[in-house]
């Protein structure tokens, strides 16, 4: 039996038994997380160097790539130096860290989806009024509470969870630190506390989800007035990507923190909480840039022009 006074580091559930799987997982990792940076990256600077692009949609576009950034900077670099060293060892210090920065990025990141939800609804349903409700002050308000948000409630989560003390051992069955698996090992009767805090966040989760599927329905019904196919279409290519990947964000989600504990095992938990941790900050890119045709026209021409500027200058070194 040992107390939190005296854990210096936790053990975090490897990826697989042999080196080489581990390895195998090591480069998958690498791939998703260079392909989210590469993804978020584009978008962050599609919208940042194109001024037509500096509209509330797209503002509150670069900050969901900025979170996504975060959080899955937050969980998969730690899980690859793992993976790589055949190593499960985090600091205690590390760990708070850990769970410090996702509760963080993936609080925001929800608030904001519900705020995406918003602006969505308001040019669909209201357009006269798109430019009064969402003013550019108005967006850096809603976007500055998002963030706010996530950091209130990550710093709530991580005091609670690591002001209890631990008297279970040092291992977790999971890949990264999570506040479920911190709680396993807490010997106090106080862990209801945490638990308390997290069903006032599913409260709050579940009133944004009500809150998004209701906007949702009042564009659809709004979408399908429209009497023009080409309106129609715009009007789904905006909405459906944000709707996809807030089924993707609150489907994953939902499911590893409300399924029952029948059907838990470690395997089951390391890919759910993969697919809801790594996933959404992967494919959030690919689902914006393939779904919305301003973004593809805007990425097509910095190519270009990056291009055409790398064949000028290699050409005047030729001649010099």
């Amino acid at each position: 039996m040992s107390n939190s006074s005296s854990i210096t580091e936790f053990l975090l559930l490897a990826f697989a038994d042999t080196q080489e799987l581990q390895l195998l997982h090591f480069w998958l990792c690498l791939g998703i997380y260079l392909a989210a940076l590469l993804g978020n990256g584009l978008i962050i600077t599609t919208i940042a160097c194109d001024h037509h692009l500096h509209t509330p949609m797209y503002f509150f576009l670069l900050n969901l790539s900025l979170l996504d950034l975060g959080s899955i900077s937050t969980t998969l670099p730690k899980a690859m130096d793992n993976s790589l060293w055949d190593n499960r060892h985090i600091s205690y210090l590390g760990c708070v860290e850990q769970i410090f920065f996702f509760y963080f990025f993936a609080t925001a990141e929800y608030f904001l989806l519900t705020i995406m939800s918003y602006d969505r609804y308001i040019a669909i349903c209201k357009p006269l009024h798109y430019g009064t409700l969402l003013g550019s002050r108005a967006c850096v308000h809603m976007a500055a509470a998002a963030w706010g948000t996530g950091f209130l409630w990550a710093v709530l989560h991580t005091a609670n969870t690591f002001s209890l003390p631990l008297c279970h051992g040092n291992t977790l069955d999971q890949f990264f630190c999570e506040i479920p698996q911190i709680l396993k090992l807490s010997c106090s009767h106080y862990y209801i506390r945490e638990v308390g805090l997290l069903v006032v966040t599913a409260c709050l989760s579940f009133g944004c989800f009500v809150f998004i599927v209701v906007s949702y329905v009042q564009i659809f019904r709004a979408v399908l007035r429209i009497p023009s196919e080409q309106g129609q279409h715009k009007a789904f290519s905006t909405c459906l990507p944000h709707l996809a990947v807030v089924s993707l964000f609150i489907s994953t989600a939902m499911f590893t923190y409300l399924k029952p504990p029948s059907i838990s095992s470690p395997s089951l938990d390391l890919v759910l909480s993969f697919l809801y941790s790594v996933a959404p900050p992967a494919v959030n890119p690919l689902i914006y840039s393939m779904r919305n045709q301003e973004i593809k026209d805007v990425l097509k021409k910095l190519i270009t022009k990056c291009y055409s500027e790398a064949i000028n200058c290699s050409s005047s070194l030729l001649k010099l």
